[in-house]
Parts: structure tokens; sequence; C-alpha cells
């Protein structure tokens, strides 16, 4: 099972977000075998990253994988093979830098199973990957109580 990320960059962490995750993560997945696309721009991803490290360390069956919408450095690449188990760079060659996370978010929802979301307003490229994701019929959580939009599953 693919689990995905995808939130605001200026997400602040509520106190019982955390606790939400996990419970998600415990429900969807249990003890199957399970992979974490994760990004690394904002703060809803870093949120992301932590709640799936924490997961990862009551379950050796899950991986956490940096997707990537660049080729980076060699120091930034050692940097993320420190902290994710693979990086995985789509086939992303041919599209222009400035379009690189849009296709590279699109990749993630064609590839994954659920998405876990925080999503509180309608702009944005969480927004669109939200809009994309639901498009594509993924299952998606949202983490904020209220939404205006009812396809995504508020997580109360």
């Amino acid at each position: 099972m693919i689990i995905s990320f995808c939130g605001h960059s200026t997400y602040i962490e509520k106190e019982n977000h955390q606790t939400q995750v996990l419970q998600i993560l415990e429900s969807e997945i249990g003890d199957k075998e399970a992979e974490f696309f994760l990004g690394e721009y904002g703060c809803f991803d870093s949120f992301a990253y932590k709640c799936a490290k924490i997961y990862q360390k009551n379950h050796a069956n899950a991986k956490l994988i940096y997707i990537t919408p660049y080729i980076k450095s060699k120091k930034d690449i050692l940097d993320q093979a420190s902290r994710f188990d693979e990086i995985i760079y789509p086939p992303l060659e041919t599209v222009p830098k400035r379009y690189a996370i849009f296709h590279r978010n699109r990749w993630i929802v064609d590839n994954s199973d659920v998405i876990i979301t925080y999503i509180e307003h309608s702009f944005g490229g969480a927004f669109e990957m939200y809009k994309y994701a639901q498009k594509q019929h993924k299952k998606i959580y949202n983490l904020t109580r209220q939404t205006k939009h009812p396809k995504i599953i508020p997580f109360l």
C-alpha cells in the first residue's frame, strides 16, 4: 500500500493531528507492507515525514520514500539518502523546472492508494493535488475539521 501526503506549506501542526494520522495509518495499513511517498517543500511535508517516521519505528515493513521533482546536487541527494529509505525521480526530464512539482504531484497521486491531506483553502499546489486525487477517485483523509469539499473525508 502506498500512502501519500498533501498539505499547505504554511501548515501549523495542531495538538491532535499526529494522533489522527497515526490512527489513519493503523486503520489503513495495519501490518501490511507500506510505502510513504514524501516531499520536502513546506511545513506539512515536515509533519508528514515525522508521522511516517514514527509509524516506521513500530512497523518494520514501512518504507520512507522521497519523491524528488528535480535532479539535485550530490550534497542534497546525500542528505535525502540519510533520511529516507529510497529516492525516486519520476520520469520528468522533459518537464520545465517550473512545472516539475506540479507533475511530480500528479505522479504521486497516480501511484498512491491513500492520501492524507490538510486542505483549508481552494488555491495553491496542495489544493490542485487534492483536486487531481479526487478526479482519480483516491481515498482522501483531510485533517481539517471542516471542509467545503464533500468528497474529502474529514477525520474528526
